[in-house]
This record gives C-alpha cells, structure tokens and sequence, in this order.
C-alpha cells in the first residue's frame, strides 16, 4: 500500500505491506482562512482505528477499498474544517478554536452536543479525536497583529486581573466590615438578651422571695390541717373499733347469759318433770298398795254397802271419798264437781 505520510501530509510516502487496524494517531497541517482574511496553520493530530469484525470477509475487503485511507481522511478533515473557519472572524475563531474545529469534524445533535466521533462508511474507519497542537499565522502582517492582539489581550487580560483582584479586596474588605458590623449587632443583641434573661431572673427571683413565706405559711397550714384531718379520721377509726369491740362483748355476754338461762331452765324443767314423773309414779304406787291392801272382795262390798258403810269403811281406810267405774260407762266430772259443790253448800 502507498500511503500518505510527512508533515503536512504528502501522497505515497509510506509503503507498507500490512494495514495497520489502530488505534493509531496521525499528524497534519491545513491552511485556513478567516472571514476577515487572516490564514492561518493549523497543525492537527488525529486517533483513529478500522471498527471491523474480523471474522466478516466483506468487512475486511472493506479495508483496502481506500488505497491511501490517510491522504483521504486528512483532505476530507481539511476541507471541513477550513469551511468552518471560513465563516468565523479572526478574534473569534482564535477565542474558541477547539470548539469550533470539533464541531466541524464530528458534529452535533439535535441539543447541540458535540459528538465524539467521525465515521467514514467506505473502510469504517473512526476518528475518535482531534487535537490541535499549534495555531499559527502565515503572513508576517498576521503574526504580527497576532502578537499585538496576544499582547494587548495579555494586558487586558492583567488590567482584568488587577482590577479584579482590587475589586475582590475591596469586596472582602466590605464583607469584612460587614461581619464586624453584624457580629457587633449580634453581640449587642446577645447582650441584651443576656440582659432581659438577668431581669427576668431578678424579676422570678423577687417573686419567689416574696411568695415564699407565705407559701410555706400555706404548706406548713395545709400540713397542719391534713394531719389533723388524718388524727380524727385515725380517732374516729379507733372509737369506731371500740364500740364495735364492746357491742361484741356484750353481745356475747348476754348470748352467755341467755344460754346459761336457757339451761338452767332446761334442767329445772328436766328435774320438775322428773319429780312429778316420780310423785305420779309414788301416788301410784300408794293408790296400788291400798287397791292391794282393801281387796277385791272389800271393794265389791264396799260398793254393795249403803252409803254410811262406805263413809265408815272409806274413813277407817283414811279415803274420803272412793268412785269405781269402767270404760263402758263414763262419768261426766263436770256435772260430778256441780253436784259436789251443790252438796257442800245445802250442807
């Protein structure tokens, strides 16, 4: 292959037998020429690399469909970078080259960004970046404008500075005073607030004194009265208790009495029922012993006898009187008791 090569760049310089795939860089000068007629050289370096599959045949015949890829990538550079430069005047083009250089060879999308990289479709080769590494004039009467414009701009540029860096004393030296002005009001601020907290303190601390006697007259009365208030309650507990406690005594001294009553009229009437179980029991027996004693045939006569016979014989049994009958012929007491009382009284 007869490839480009030298600085600016010159036609079938290099021969080579195998294409180099990259990334590589290369290096080149183009002349140009601003609206305002100043030319310009430009030295520019550029990175490149083939982007192939090197399993596709179609891609790698691709490679050498460019018999010099350099000269032709460098024209094609060159050209739109002096079209660019072209419709910029000289101050303006020298303020923002770089810019201005890259968007002409890479372009830009639609927000304006710049791209990174510079496709050629015939070999797919890729310009990933430029670099420019000089930018002189050509002509005498351009360098020297350009020396004088660099001068001026470096005296603008130290004037700028200077006043500047005046301005940014001067603007320290007022945010200086600033701060003083402001820590001093914010010290006078605290010190009234320190101030009226004083007060506040005096103020809280008077109060306290003043109230404090009688606050502790108070607490000392209300004391005085809650522990009156629990010694009456305590009393009235205790008394509560007593009287409970004697109404309990007495409550069991009069069950103890009433039980004591209770048996002694239990066993009085235990031993009444037994004395008069005894002397039923003795009249019986005495009223046997005389039935024994008289005899049936005595009674059978007495009851024959008239009634002067059973007075005597009644009389000489110590009886006054003597009745016998049976259960098939009762007698009426009632009229008997009339009879008797009725006799007694004709008597």
């Amino acid at each position: 292959l007869n490839l480009s090569g030298n600085t600016p760049k010159t036609p079938k310089v290099l021969n080579v037998l195998a294409l180099l795939l990259g990334p590589r860089f290369s290096t080149d000068v183009v002349i140009v020429e601003t609206s305002d007629h100043a030319r310009l050289s430009l030295k520019l370096s550029y990175n490149w690399f083939f982007d192939i599959d090197k399993k596709n045949q179609e891609q790698a015949a691709l490679l050498f469909s460019v018999p010099d890829f350099i000269g032709d990538f460098c024209k094609a550079i060159a050209s739109r970078v002096r079209g660019s430069v072209a419709s910029q005047s000289f101050d303006h083009f020298h303020k923002y080259s770089a810019d201005l250089i890259r968007k002409a060879v890479f372009g830009a999308d639609e927000a304006g960004n710049i791209r990174n990289r510079f496709h050629f479709k015939s070999n797919n080769l890729i310009i990933t970046n430029i670099d420019i590494q000089s930018v002189e004039p050509v002509d005498q009467r351009t360098r020297d404008a350009l020396q004088k414009s660099v001068q001026l701009a470096i005296e603008i540029t130290t004037k700028s500075q200077e006043a500047t860096a005046r301005h940014e004393a001067e603007r320290r030296e007022q945010e200086a005073k600033g701060r003083l002005e402001r820590q001093k009001i914010d010290d006078e601020a605290e010190a009234e607030k320190a101030r009226k907290n004083l007060l506040s303190l005096q103020a809280a601390s008077a109060a306290v004194e003043s109230t404090g006697t009688a606050s502790a007259e108070a607490k000392a009365r209300a004391e005085a009265a809650k522990i009156e208030g629990e010694s009456n309650v305590t009393n009235a507990k205790l008394k509560a208790e007593a009287q409970s406690t004697k109404a309990s005594v007495q409550l069991k001294i009069l069950q103890n009495e009433q039980q004591t009553e209770i048996s002694h009229k239990k066993a009085w009437n235990t031993l009444e029922i037994k004395k008069a179980d005894e002397l039923a029991g003795i009249e019986a027996s005495k009223f046997k012993s005389i039935v024994d004693a008289i005899g049936a045939e005595t009674l059978k006569k007495i009851s024959q006898a008239g009634p002067e016979m059973q007075a005597k014989l009644l009389s000489g049994l110590g009886l006054k009187s003597f009745m016998i009958t049976d259960g098939n012929h009762p007698i009426n007491l009632f009229s008997t008791a009339a009879g008797l009382i009725g006799s007694n009284l004709s008597q």
